[in-house]
């Protein structure tokens, strides 16, 4: 059974995947820095406190996903490594990261980190959205339902 990897501390979407995995019994593995709290649930919810030291969820992350397993984060360096396990990787924004699309936004994170170092470029984010939200539980279900039609 394909479980679902958060990417904790700064995920927005975590009560939505909770809903989706509820629906699909899926169990919900979540690495942060410190402790979350989360309602009341049918699903299974493995939270995993890390060190406050760089990259420490990731690592986990990384260490212990499966192929077909689901990641939701942000950090693209993650996103690769999930993807060369053979896992799935989607943003809490909906968009999917693949193979076709991974070496491109590893790229411009790096471009954007250069542009940020040289004063050409602020790091602020535009803010999490509504239809953000929506888009993220609209491809969360379809590559779900993805991830249950392919063979392990």
């Amino acid at each position: 059974m394909i479980e679902i990897y958060i990417d904790g501390d700064a995920c927005p979407v975590k009560s939505e995947i909770i809903k989706v995995a509820e629906r699909h019994n899926l169990k919900i593995n979540v690495a942060s820095n410190g402790w979350l709290r989360f309602g009341e649930t049918s699903v299974e919810i493995n939270q995993v406190m890390l060190p406050k030291t760089p990259d420490a969820a990731d690592n986990w992350i990384a260490e212990n996903i499966k192929k077909n397993d689901i990641a939701v984060t942000n950090d693209i360096p993650l996103a690769s490594r999930c993807l060369n396990a053979g896992a799935i990787a989607l943003r809490p924004n909906g968009s999917e990261f693949t193979s076709d699309n991974i070496g491109t936004s590893l790229g411009m994170r790096d471009f954007n980190s250069f542009l940020r170092e040289i004063g050409e470029k602020g790091g602020v984010n535009p803010p999490f959205s509504q239809k953000d939200r929506s888009n993220f539980l609209n491809s969360f279900e379809n590559i779900i339902q993805k991830a249950l039609r392919k063979p392990s």
